[in-house]
């Protein structure tokens, strides 16, 4: 009896040490809760415009295809004075794609761009910002047709916590 008591209490003794090695590399590979689950949002054209470099204690935002990126980490570039600042605080999605920074080309709109600029917009969006800096919201044009409809192809960049829903019924209860 003493035996099997022994050989159950060593059972028990693994399989607790066993979920504590399985929890130590679930915390050691999971990234902290405030970049998992940071909260992404709406912003109408308005409310981005707000985010500029202009102001020293506000963050820096740029939309790119109609996502929104926080690239208040790269204030030298995109701050007030640098030399991509007239890309912030819009969605400056030709301009990214022309590499330009013509004032004409501060805008979302994509007709007219050549394959080759697409292609350009493409690798920026994926290989710059998608991969520097932290996805904080959407514009309402990504997610929202002409009329005001909801656009059923919109999908949400690598962000499993956004719910549109959730989005609508906060612009309603703060406009």
């Amino acid at each position: 009896m003493a035996g099997e008591h022994g050989r159950l209490l060593a059972l028990a003794l693994a399989s607790l040490l066993g979920l504590a090695a399985q929890a130590e590399q679930e915390l050691r590979f999971k990234p902290a809760p405030s970049q998992a689950q940071r909260p992404v949002r709406l912003f109408p054209e308005s409310e981005l415009s707000r985010y500029n470099g202009q102001e020293e204690d506000q963050p820096i935002y740029i939309a790119v295809k109609g996502v929104v990126f926080d690239v208040t980490s790269g204030k030298e570039f995109y701050g007030k004075g640098a030399p991509y600042n007239a890309l912030v605080g819009k969605d400056s999605t030709r301009a990214v794609a022309k590499m330009s920074l013509d004032p004409e080309d501060l805008t979302h709109v994509t007709l007219g761009l050549t394959a080759e600029e697409l292609k350009s917009l493409d690798d920026v969006f994926n290989n710059v910002y998608k991969a520097k800096y932290p996805i904080v919201g959407y514009t309402s044009r990504r997610i929202l047709n002409e009329d005001g409809s909801p656009n059923p192809n919109f999908k949400p960049e690598d962000q499993p916590h956004f719910n549109i829903k959730d989005e609508f019924l906060y612009m309603i209860l703060h406009s």
